[in-house]
């Protein structure tokens, strides 16, 4: 069957990509590895022992990083509504975050430990409808951030991406009043075109 013309014109940027390529070449899954291991060099997120949830983990780049910067004393539970491949050092959920059974699950899996840190990339299926769509990445971010102020440890940080439009500013002036540092930022692997961004919240304050 042949492509549609926005197939093609997506094929030919996603093999021209430097970071698919460079993905490809470090073991990565995908390049959305390098997005989140440049948040970690500007803003030092993971460390050696860490426990962190990596919310819209699928295929599971983010946790590779993760699970690479907390080490064997540190814990990386991983979890999207799609299946992930077994990664080292990873603990896998496969579900629904907005459904209460997920959620019980990864309770389960945290036991009563706190959290050091809350990762989400987490997005939509996207409608092209532009109102629903924003009010679907809200709704996405906000259960991050009940996650994050439920099971963050005091100084705890929460990295979350975001969609700019409705609500971006409502949800940022949110996380300032749980966080003592929020910062806005565009890594250069993140696409030009795209309205994402990731906002980085630390200090987190109960």
């Amino acid at each position: 069957m042949a492509r549609s013309k926005s197939s093609r014109r997506w094929l030919d940027r996603h093999v021209g990509d430097p970071f698919v390529k460079q993905a490809q070449q470090d073991g990565y899954r995908s390049r959305a590895a390098y997005k989140l291991l440049e948040l970690q060099e500007r803003d030092r997120l993971l460390a050696p022992g860490m426990r962190v949830v990596d919310l819209g983990a699928a295929p599971g780049s983010w946790s590779q990083v993760a699970a690479r910067l907390v080490g064997k004393q540190g814990r990386v539970v991983a979890l999207d509504l799609l299946p992930i491949d077994p990664l080292p050092g990873v603990e896998i959920l496969q579900g629904d975050f907005r459904e209460q059974a997920m959620l019980e699950q990864l309770e389960a899996a945290l036991e009563a430990a706190p959290l050091d840190v809350v990762l989400s990339d987490m997005a939509p299926n996207i409608t092209g409808t532009a109102v629903v769509d924003q009010a679907r990445v809200m709704y996405l971010v906000e259960l991050a951030l009940e996650l994050a102020q439920a099971r963050l440890k005091p100084g705890g940080a929460l990295a979350v991406k975001v969609f700019q439009g409705s609500g971006f500013d409502d949800y940022l002036r949110t996380l300032r009043q749980s966080f003592s540092r929020v910062v806005t930022r565009k890594p250069k692997s993140s696409r030009s075109a795209s309205r994402e961004v990731y906002l980085v919240a630390k200090g987190f304050n109960p």
